[in-house]
């Protein structure tokens, strides 16, 4: 994944335990609930967590989505995204939902859309049947047709009526013109996953970046207890890019510290 730590599982975990990081999300393509056990020996062996799944490459690398006009391709996407969602409860962990539900086609906007609502809302039941959480993750118009903003992701959330929450990730937001600290402190106890980014770029974070303190600050305003994920480029080397995130959270965290009163 170019957004993702380029290395090989057991290695990514290793480096990023040693930069002081706590867990990982793990994007998969085919992985299905068989492969729990050895992804959670080799995490806990670095002492880290596997805290979600992400089903980006279903989409980004295979071209598979919930609204293809093939009967067959929809078909082999909701498979993935069902075995997906049987992993993600064999490790007890939330699933995110994002470029998968697909683009629409002129004239088949109605029917795409129906295909995705339906198939979403199977999706989100076989989620809580093995114990994992759908979340669902607004992207911009550039990734997918539907369901670009928070708003709207809640929306189709409470007409579907599923047991769902939401992924919000700067960079989309801020493509679509969402401003991601009133989007964070609006809807923090629905956001399993934050994912950051640098503005504009989408590269690692840097220190000083405004927006980090006033996002730590709402999530700890509104009660946060998912995760945080740096989905970023990577800029040729990833450990160093994570060090370089990792370095910008911990001056944000240190810079929201000095501004909140001692109790």
């Amino acid at each position: 994944m170019p957004l993702g730590f380029d290395a090989p599982f057991a290695e990514a975990v290793r480096h990023l335990a040693e930069l002081g990081y706590d867990g990982v999300e793990v994007q998969v393509r085919e992985t299905t609930a068989r492969d729990a056990d050895a992804m959670l020996r080799t995490t806990e062996s670095s002492g880290m967590e596997i805290l979600g799944v992400g089903t980006g490459p279903v989409a980004a690398q295979d071209h598979l989505t919930l609204t293809d006009p093939s009967p067959d391709v929809r078909r082999h996407a909701f498979d993935r995204l069902r075995d997906a969602a049987r992993l993600a409860g064999a490790l007890g962990v939330p699933l995110t939902l994002g470029q998968a539900r697909g683009t629409f086609l002129p004239g088949l906007e109605d029917v795409q859309r129906a295909w995705a609502e339906r198939a979403v809302r199977q999706l989100a039941e076989e989620a809580a049947s093995v114990g994992s959480r759908l979340l669902i993750e607004p992207q911009s118009r550039g990734n997918t047709s539907l369901w670009n903003t928070p708003d709207q992701a809640l929306a189709v959330m409470t007409a579907l009526g599923v047991p769902a929450g939401l992924v919000l990730d700067t960079h989309h937001l801020e493509a679509e013109g969402v401003d991601s600290v009133q989007a964070v402190t609006d809807h923090t106890l629905l956001t399993g996953c934050l994912q950051l980014a640098a503005p504009g770029t989408r590269g690692p974070l840097a220190v000083g970046d405004h927006r980090l303190p006033a996002l730590l600050q709402a999530l700890r305003r509104g009660g946060f207890t998912g995760w945080l994920t740096l989905e970023h480029t990577q800029d040729g080397d990833s450990f160093r890019a994570a060090a370089r995130s990792w370095t910008a959270l911990a001056d944000a965290a240190a810079t929201l510290a000095q501004r909140t009163p001692a109790p």
